[in-house]
């Protein structure tokens, strides 16, 4: 916990998602409000296949969902939000010519039913 979910349209060839969670995992880890950097898990999913809307100009987009353990208040939900939408504009160039649609959502985990344990080292 926390977990970062990145899902990016295809077309937008100059975003690096390496870097892009490395940048969001940092905005996370500074907002103080996870114990531990290692507690932050993020993955980035690229899409191939999409559709925004149903025009035929060249659309985009980039979507960051949080999966946070419940309990926090909808300040600090709304500062996580609107903290990750700041580093998700400045991640790249955006093409020109395409509409690009950012947006970031925070979700609840249960607090009472989630288990996590680590192995190994």
């Amino acid at each position: 916990m926390p977990h970062l979910h990145l899902e990016y349209t295809a077309n937008l060839p100059e975003l690096n998602a390496d870097v892009a969670l490395m940048r969001l995992n940092n905005t996370l880890v500074g907002s103080g409000q996870f114990g531990a950097e290692f507690d932050i898990k993020s993955r980035a999913v690229k899409l191939e296949t999409f559709r925004v809307g149903t025009a035929l100009a060249e659309r985009a987009f980039v979507h960051v969902k949080l999966a946070i353990l419940s309990g926090r208040s909808e300040q600090i939900k709304k500062q996580l939000s609107e903290s990750l939408l700041a580093v998700v504009r400045d991640l790249c160039e955006w093409p020109a010519g395409v509409e690009v649609q950012l947006c970031v959502e925070i979700l609840d985990i249960d607090r009472e039913s989630y288990s996590k344990t680590s192995v190994g080292h």
